[in-house]
């Protein structure tokens, strides 16, 4: 398989209409427990003329062993990071898609509080659905791009960061619920994941309102 090393080509661009700009990009859609999580990379023109720091991937293309020291080097690259979260719990309130919306604001929110002025960034998120602005409380410019995480640096960046700080947080979620095995399947429907369910029923950390028994093992 071909692996594509993410470039600067359309930050860049961008970076010629605005001053900012603020990529997004998503982890943990498909879990059945914990969080999801979205990153925040934050570039300006200087920053989008430095290298891009070496390993640098999509998430899901760097091993598990090498991303804590990507997504570091992603973090210094960058000139502001953050991660937003919405709970298992909101995600069963206001369903999966809202709750990304609140966790990407989150995450907006948290470069905001470094003091970046984000209204006046251009929002690259990945995909093709902007489910950022109806749920952000400031009027945001946001560019949907399909395949953003692979092609885009700094999406890939807020992959790995965001891919890190969850991976990290189930893996603490582990050392009070070890049935499920979270430090090994990160929350994903994995057959030993979806066994204890079966055996222990679900925790507070469980996205009850999926139908988890019906979900296709990912791992």
């Amino acid at each position: 398989m071909t692996v594509i090393t993410p470039k600067l080509t359309l930050e860049r661009r961008l970076l010629g209409e605005c001053e900012l700009i603020i990529s997004l990009d998503e982890v943990g859609r498909g879990a059945l427990a914990g969080p999801v999580a979205v990153g925040a990379a934050m570039m300006d023109a200087a920053g989008a003329r430095r290298r891009v720091p070496e390993g640098l991937r999509d998430s899901k293309l760097v091993t598990e062993r090498r991303r804590p020291e990507v997504a570091a080097r992603a973090a210094a690259w960058v000139q502001a990071s953050a991660v937003g979260w919405a709970s298992a719990a909101e995600v069963d309130q206001i369903g999966i898609m809202r709750a990304l919306g609140l966790a990407a604001s989150r995450a907006v929110q948290a470069i905001a509080d470094q003091g970046i002025a984000v209204g006046e960034a251009l929002i690259i998120l990945d995909g093709n659905h902007d489910y950022v602005s109806n749920v952000h409380p400031e009027p945001l410019r946001v560019r949907p791009v399909i395949k953003a995480d692979r092609d885009c640096a700094s999406v890939s960046a807020a992959s790995v960061i965001a891919k890190v700080a969850r991976d990290g947080h189930m893996a603490e979620l582990h050392g009070t619920h070890p049935a499920y095995q979270w430090n090994r399947n990160k929350g994903y429907a994995s057959l030993e994941h979806r066994d204890a369910i079966r055996t222990f029923g679900l925790s507070p950390f469980h996205r009850s309102s999926w139908a988890i028994a019906d979900v296709p093992t990912l791992f």
